[in-house]
Parts: C-alpha cells; structure tokens; sequence
C-alpha cells in the first residue's frame, strides 16, 4: 500500500546499511604459481605432452598429463584449521559398484572460514592460473566436495568423463602416509581402443599436496583399496568445468560365446546332484516360490562328496588363471578350461549338460529345454482345437490360422555360457554403458566355494540393480555349494562388489584366505 507524506513533513535520509562481513580466511597459495615464467614453461610443457619441474611444482604426461604441485596453501595454520572444519562436517555413506567411501554434504555454498577462503582460491585465482596454462577459458562452475577413505574404502578404476568436465582436482589433507596404507592414486595407460590396461604410476597421499589432471578419454584411474585401520585419508576434490575434449567412439567388446546344451542324460544328475533336488514334487515347490520371486537358492545342491572334491581340485597349482579386464569393467581370474581337473571339466560338463537345462526348466519354468511346454502352449492348443472345430462346421477347408502362425514361428535354441572364476582382494564387476545396452532377459547361476567362514562384509557379493537407478533389487552372497538361480529382464543390470583385504586378516581357514572360487553361467531360453 502506498504512503502520503503530510505537507512540510521532512525526509530523514535512510540509513546505509552496513555490509555483512566476510568470515572468509583469504588462503594464500603457494609463491610458485605467482611466477610468470613459470607460467610459460608449464605451459609449453603442458601443450607439448613433456615433463617439467618447476619447484614445488612437477608436469608428468605419463600415462596421460597430470600435475603436482605440493606445499599448495602457504600456510601451515591454514591447512590445520581446514582440516579442523571439514572433519566436522556431515559425511554420507558413499557405496555401490563403483566406490565405498564417505562424502559431505556439498561444499559450494559453506561459510566456514578456511573452506569458503580455499573455494575462492580455488575457483578464482588458481582457476585463472589453470585456464592460462591450459590455454582454455574455464567456466565458473563451483564443483567441490570432501572424502574420508577409511579402512577398505575404494574408488575403482574410471576416467571422471562427464560432460562439461575438464579439469579434475584432488587436494590433500592426511597425516603422515606410506604406500603400505593404501589409499593410493593410481594412474593407468591405455590400449589402441582407448581401454585402461595397468597401472603404472601411483601417487602417494601426502599433506597439502594438489593433484590436477585433465579429464580426457585416457585419463583412467583409481583410488587404490585404503589398507590401514588408524588413519583418515581426507581429501578435498573436484572439477574445473569447460569445452569437453573430443572423444572418439566407446569400444564395444566382442560378444562372449554361447554354446547348446551337451547331450548328456540324468545319469550326470544322479552321480552329482543332491538327490532331494531330483523329487519331482520338490521340483514344483522350487518353481513356484522362484515364480513368485524370479530367485532362489539351493543350498546343499551338490552331493557333499563332489562338493568336497571339487573344492580341492580348485586349489591345485595345475589350472592356470588368466586376468579378466578391462579393469573399468571388471578384475578377477577366469580359470584356462584345458588345464582344468578331471571332476571340475566334470563338473562344467554337468552344468552344461541336456538334463541339467531340463532339470532348471523344472526349477524355473523357464523354457530352457523342448520338453519345457511354453507358458501359452495349452492356450494356443485350446484355441487351435477351436479353430479346426469351427472350420468343419461351416465346411471351411482352408487351414486354421493358428496352425499357419505356430509353423511360422521357430521356437528359440536355448544356449548357456560360463566360466570358472577365482576371486582374490581386489576382484570386482562393474556396471558399464555397453551391458545396459545389451542386457537381455536371461538365467544367472553361480555356485561357490567360497568358506564356511566367508562373510559379507568382505565383499564378493552379487548386486541386482535398475538399469539408469541407484536402487538395488536383490544381493545375493555368497555360500558354500549353494546354487544361486536368479532371472532378470532387459531393466536389470547386476555386479559383484570389491573384495577387500579385510579377509585376509579375519578368514580362519588358512585355506581360503587368498580368494573364494564360484562356477557362473547364464542361460538364454
């Protein structure tokens, strides 16, 4: 509502109201990066993929261009306080297939003293200094977070590649580290088709330390498994947003080969298979509570002397490993089939065999085998049983249509593929762009071996999730001869999760503590 003012009334000029004070710490970094020809010469070094030294700051453009420019803030007290803030801020759980971490709440608008005086650092000054050398103008975009790392925490191998991504930051603030803790950066090189093969160089935490690196097809690496149990690695990171490089085509992995059923008969079931499994009645009870749930486990599947023999042979030094990669995608050990045991080639045989396609049939009511009726079998029959009987009473002669559809439509060749897996620390799936793109509806079967004493907090696990969502539909662990049946459709997507060092130290079967072993099929009705 507007106001009059009486005649003669004067107008008190209004008072200027004071500015809110900066709480901001300004953080003052390190001279090294005030020198202008250093500037150049970083530059240059930067432009021309060659390796510089330039006091407290190092270029190093293998495998890809990365920097390190220790002693980044000035001042010691600075860093002490910065330390002090982020500690007391809310973390989060951080953990899928990717990573197991903690990470606060977003730092881009938090008024702490030091943490707002090293954003501004960050993003103003440092990222002018960044885009000159770069010879890029880089966006103001805020992108900041903090991490704790604690014992068998991990960031697996990826390349931080996100549109608007140019620049990825990591400064650190740990006590006093060795590479016998973990915690490690490691840095990867590439092969023709621009995948990630090995490490080669990986980067020691330590205080105060900035780590920049610029985000491209090649820059893959990890944040290696934390292995100590007294420290924190702390750790603030980021990126500096900009023009995207140019990325040349994902490289798609030749399909793996899929194979029909061997023509074996029940015989292999009897010899191998706990012989409640074989009673036709239990058989139904199995498929409908797997109907209701598209999963289940049977535990105690195999005989226990077969279990046991199978067991043994898995450990003995005749089967040669072969490292499965990439490691964007996965890290375990696939057993070399021609150097396999008599009962372990026994032992695929039988879950490959015609009767164990027949015997999941049963389990599943999926139509993995021809005498598995189709789930509208008897409803075709009854409609084409119609169908003639309405053409004999109008005298039709020509052919029903259902018969002329069942001959044109050829029933699908059920096929399987499997390996034998050895899972040692380390090992681990992970969820990629290809398999979303070609996930299909299909059975998954693992059985283990894995330890009585095997627990889950060691990792190992299997993992169902939505395709494109966070949410998890269903963990399967892994459990001494015990056969995991699991049916997802083209939305489901799954991986097995790290397996950390913690079963080293806490397995009591000396036998067991080096890596678990399961068999893995899938089934294609």
């Amino acid at each position: 509502m507007a106001s009059k003012r009486r005649p003669g009334e004067s107008v008190k000029p209004e008072k200027k109201r004071k500015r809110k004070r900066s709480c901001e710490e300004p953080a003052e970094l390190c001279s090294v990066l005030e020198d202008q020809q250093v500037k150049q010469t970083v530059r240059e070094a930067w432009g021309q993929k060659t390796a510089c030294t330039q006091g407290d700051l190092e270029l190093d453009c293998h495998p890809f261009p990365h920097c390190i420019i220790r002693n980044f803030l000035s001042s010691e007290s600075f860093v002490e306080n910065l330390q002090r803030e982020l500690l007391q801020l809310n973390f989060h759980e951080k953990s899928n297939d990717l990573y197991k971490f903690k990470q606060s709440d977003d730092l881009k608008k938090r008024t702490e003293p030091h943490i707002a005086g090293l954003r501004s650092a960050l993003f103003g000054r440092f990222r002018s200094w960044l885009g000159e050398v770069l010879g890029v103008e880089l966006e103001a975009t805020v992108d900041i977070s903090c991490a704790k790392y604690e014992y068998t925490d991990v960031l697996l191998c990826h390349d931080d590649e996100l549109e608007g991504r140019r620049v990825a930051f990591i400064l650190y603030l740990v006590p006093p580290w060795e590479d016998s803790d973990g915690g490690t950066l490691d840095l990867y090189t590439t092969d023709s088709n621009f995948q990630p093969e090995s490490i080669v160089k990986s980067l020691v935490p330590s205080l105060n330390t900035l780590v920049l690196f610029e985000v491209s097809p090649v820059s893959f690496h990890q944040v290696s498994e934390v292995l100590t149990e007294d420290k924190c690695r702390l750790s603030l990171s980021g990126w500096f947003h900009g023009p995207s490089l140019e990325r040349p085509p994902r490289h798609i992995e030749a399909p793996v080969p899929r194979s029909l059923h061997l023509p074996r008969d029940e015989t292999l079931l009897m010899e191998w298979v706990n012989p409640m499994y074989m009673d036709i009645s239990y058989q139904e009870q199995i498929q409908e509570e797997f109907e209701e749930n598209s999963e289940i486990q049977l535990k105690d599947f195999l005989q226990e002397e077969k279990f046991r023999e199978v067991r043994e042979a898995l450990r003995l030094s005749q089967i040669q490993w072969t490292k499965r990669g990439p490691p964007n995608k996965r890290c375990y050990e696939a057993a070399s089939l021609d150097t396999l045991p008599q009962c372990l080639s026994e032992c695929l045989e039988l879950l490959r065999s015609e009767a164990f396609f027949l015997l999941l049939s049963n389990f599943t009511g999926l139509r993995l085998h021809y005498l598995c009726p189709a789930d509208d079998e008897d409803e075709d029959e009854d409609e084409e049983k119609k169908d003639i009987q309405d053409g004999e009473a109008t005298g039709s002669s020509s052919e029903p249509s259902s018969a002329n559809t069942s001959r044109e439509k050829e029933p699908s060749i059920p096929v399987c593929c499997g390996e034998v897996r050895r899972w040692a620390p380390g090992g681990y799936t992970l969820l990629h762009d290809a398999e979303a793109a070609q996930a299909e509806y299909a059975l998954d079967l693992v059985l283990p071996f894995c330890g009585a004493d095997w627990q889950s907090e060691f990792g190992g696990f299997t993992c169902y999730v939505a395709n494109e969502e966070d949410e998890e539909l269903l963990t399967v662990y892994p459990e001494d001869n015990s056969l995991a049946l699991v049916y997802r459709d083209k939305e489901t997507l799954k991986f097995v999760k790290h397996v950390n060092h913690k079963s080293l130290s806490e397995s009591a079967d000396s036998s067991t503590r080096r890596a678990f072993y399961d068999f893995s099929f899938v089934y294609y009705e």
